[in-house]
This record gives structure tokens, C-alpha cells and sequence, in this order.
């Protein structure tokens, strides 16, 4: 059984020192409880429930604290994908929910599994989601502020391998902030999250990079076909290379390879592998 999560691109902790140790503290804790609670589920139930922490955690743009979109609202984006069975869910751009991963993971058992806007926020409340207002008072002051939120990528993830040698990859997104209304990432698509009997992959950075290479779907695909998860992620960096692509990635193998790489410093993530492993 394995385990890793990320916490996305954030320029502040390169400078940030106190900023910086909050969110190692907070990736070691959740990776932490995440291991835990997966040895007693499965790889799904587990990537829900990590992601789902860290949608409740403000530090991280996903949930509560997530970015603040130009027209004044915030948008949220997640997705799921079991890789035992190939099926992938998810919702774009959601409202007013806490945590959209659990949205995504209800709908995996139906036929129409990826819902966006206002009829994925319907379908929410529908099914007893609760209204939530993730705007907290330092994204609200950001955004009367108008600051460059350009140089705050952040997206959340969780990939796991179980018990049982099945893996999923969850994936939570609050956006780039100031994005044109309804903008649409990679973090609910194939492209950012993407997991099969091979491998599962979590993506982070700037999602219309991610999308022009396909960048999760790319790497299971080239673990399936012989690759290591290594030799995968790193040709598929490569080619985000031509355009100064910006991603990172966390990842697993169905042989436990643990692997993480990213075309700009300062991805955070964490690992548990028997003992927690953290890093910026």
C-alpha cells in the first residue's frame, strides 16, 4: 500500500519560510491520516478522502480558500478516476460546495459522469450537498486587491495503490484566479488526472499547459506500454519543454513505484511509504 498527495505550485514558499513549514505540516499530517484510513478501504475511497482534507484546508487552492474568479465567484473543478475499473467522473466549475471531489465520486456510478456549471451545482444540492461559501477573508481581500494571481498555481491531489493492487487518482482545483468566468483547467479532465491498472497520475500547474500535452493520460499510457514510471514522466516533461510547459506530477506505479517531477521549482507534496516523506 502507497500513498502520495500534492499540494500544487506556490511561489509564497519559496519566501514565504513560516508559510512554507505550514504546508509541509499540513501535507505530512493529511498523508499521514490518508495512509491510515487506507488500510482499512480502497484506493478510491482513499484518494476521496485525502482530497476532501485537502479541500477543507485553507492553505490550499482547492475548497475552502480556492481563487476568486474576475466576475467576484469562485469555481471549483475536480475529478476522480478508478483505476480498476476505468471509470472517470468529475465536475467543472461547481458552486457553492464544499468539496466537489465528493460530487465527483457520487457521480462515478452514473452513466453521465462528468457535469459542469450550473447543472453540476443542481445535481449537488439535489442529492443533499450543502450550500458552502469557500471565499475566505484573505481570497476576498486578493481579489479587491487585484493582485497577480498568475504566480499562484495550485490544484491539490492524491494518487493510491491498496491493498488489493488496484489504484486511483483524485484531483481539486480552485482555479488561477481571475480567470475569465467558467474558464475550464485540466483538473477534471484526463489531461490533469488519470489513472488505469498501470499507473495514476495527479497533475498541477497551468492546466491549458497540461491539456496541450495530455500530460496524465500521456504518462499511464507510456507505463502501460513498458515504460517505468520515471522514464514516462520524464519523456513526457520533455515535451512540455518546446513551450516552457508548466506542470508537476505525483504519481504511483501498480509495482509501487513512488515518482514526482515538476518543470518549475516549488511543487509540494508528500508521501507515505510506512513513514511520511515531505517536500517543497
Amino acid at each position: 500500500m502507497k500513498l502520495i498527495i500534492h499540494g500544487g505550485f506556490f511561489s509564497e514558499s519559496a519566501t514565504n519560510q513560516e508559510t512554507k513549514k505550514a504546508k509541509q505540516d499540513a501535507l505530512a499530517h493529511i498523508a499521514g491520516e490518508a495512509y491510515t484510513y487506507l488500510q482499512t478501504h480502497s484506493a478510491v475511497e482513499t484518494v476521496v478522502y485525502a482530497v476532501s482534507l485537502l479541500e477543507d484546508h485553507e492553505l490550499f487552492n482547492a475548497g475552502l480558500g480556492s481563487q476568486i474568479q474576475s466576475d467576484g465567484k469562485v469555481r471549483l473543478s475536480a475529478s476522480l478516476m478508478d483505476g480498476r475499473t476505468q471509470r472517470f467522473s468529475g465536475v467543472i466549475n461547481i458552486e457553492n460546495v464544499q468539496h466537489p471531489i465528493q460530487v465527483a465520486e457520487l457521480l462515478l456510478s452514473y452513466d453521465d459522469r462528468v457535469l459542469s456549471g450550473e447543472g453540476a451545482s443542481d445535481f449537488a444540492l439535489k442529492q443533499g450537498f450543502h450550500y458552502f461559501n469557500p471565499i475566505t477573508a484573505q481570497r476576498q481581500a486578493e481579489y479587491e486587491a487585484k493582485l497577480n494571481q498568475q504566480e499562484r498555481k495550485g490544484t491539490v491531489g492524491c494518487v493510491a495503490l491498496d491493498a488489493e493492487g488496484h489504484l486511483a487518482a483524485a484531483t481539486s482545483t480552485g482555479g488561477k484566479g481571475f480567470e475569465i468566468p467558467c474558464r475550464v483547467s485540466d483538473s477534471a479532465t484526463v489531461a490533469g488526472n488519470f489513472a488505469n491498472g498501470s499507473a495514476g497520475i495527479s497533475c498541477t500547474g497551468v492546466g491549458e499547459d497540461i491539456v496541450n500535452v495530455a500530460l496524465a493520460a500521456k504518462i499511464v499510457t507510456r507505463v502501460t506500454d513498458g515504460f517505468t514510471l520515471k522514464e514516462a514522466c520524464d519523456k513526457s516533461f520533455s515535451e512540455l519543454k518546446s513551450f516552457d510547459g508548466f506542470a508537476g506530477v505525483i504519481g504511483i506505479s501498480a509495482q509501487g513505484e513512488l515518482y514526482h517531477t515538476d518543470s518549475h521549482p516549488y511543487m509540494v507534496w508528500a508521501s507515505y511509504d510506512g513513514s511520511v516523506s515531505v517536500f517543497e
